[in-house]
C-alpha cells in the first residue's frame, strides 16, 4: 500500500477530526483529553500541521467564529489518507525520559539533588497513574474499548516508572 505521506501528529489530528469539525484549540483540548497519557502534541505542532493539511485538501476550513477561530473538518481525502496511515508500519518508539537522562549523569549530582529528583518524579508518576486509571475506568464505562486499551499502556508505563524509581541509586 502507498505511503500516506502524513506524520504521526498530522495523523492524530485527522483521527480526532473523525469526531466532527474542531478549531485548533478544540483539537488541542481533544488531544489532551484522549491522547496525552501516551502521545504528546504541542500547540505549535497542531497549528503548524493544520495549514499543511488544508493545503493538501485533507481538511477543510470552516467559517471564522469568535476571536477569528476557524473550525477544520475532515474531507473524504483526509479520511482515505488516515485509513492508509493506519495500515502503515508504526515505526519504533522514541523514548525521551528526562529523569533517566539526569540519572545517566547521577555521579555529577549531589545525594540531595538525586533525592529531590526522585521525589518529584515519584510524585508525578503517582499522580499521573491515578489520573490515567480514572480515564481507563471512564473509557470502559462508556464502552470505549480501544481508548481504554491505549490508556492501559500509560498505566503500565507509570507503574514501570514507579518500580524503576524504587531501585534507583541514591549516590
Amino acid at each position: 500500500m502507498a505511503d500516506s505521506g502524513v506524520n504521526p501528529t498530522a495523523a492524530a489530528l485527522l483521527g480526532l477530526l473523525h469526531e466532527g469539525p474542531m478549531t485548533g484549540g478544540q483539537l488541542m483540548a481533544a488531544a489532551e483529553r484522549r491522547l496525552a497519557p501516551y502521545w504528546s502534541m504541542t500547540r505549535s505542532q497542531v497549528y503548524r500541521e493544520l495549514p499543511v493539511l488544508a493545503e493538501r485538501g485533507l481538511v477543510r476550513l470552516g467559517k471564522p467564529g469568535p476571536r477569528m477561530s476557524q473550525p477544520y473538518s475532515l474531507t473524504a481525502s483526509g479520511k482515505r489518507t488516515f485509513s492508509r496511515w493506519l495500515t502503515e508500519y508504526p515505526g519504533r518508539d522514541t523514548i525521551r525520559n528526562p529523569i533517566a537522562l539526569r540519572m545517566a549523569f547521577g555521579e555529577l549530582h549531589s545525594a540531595s539533588q538525586l533525592k529531590s529528583l526522585y521525589a518529584s518524579a515519584n510524585e508525578y508518576h503517582t499522580e499521573a497513574l491515578a489520573q490515567v486509571r480514572e480515564q481507563v475506568k471512564n473509557a470502559k464505562r462508556d464502552g470505549e474499548t480501544y481508548d481504554a486499551s491505549a490508556l492501559e499502556f500509560a498505566v503500565a508505563y507509570h507503574r514501570a516508572a514507579l518500580s524503576w524509581l524504587k531501585s534507583a541509586p541514591v549516590g
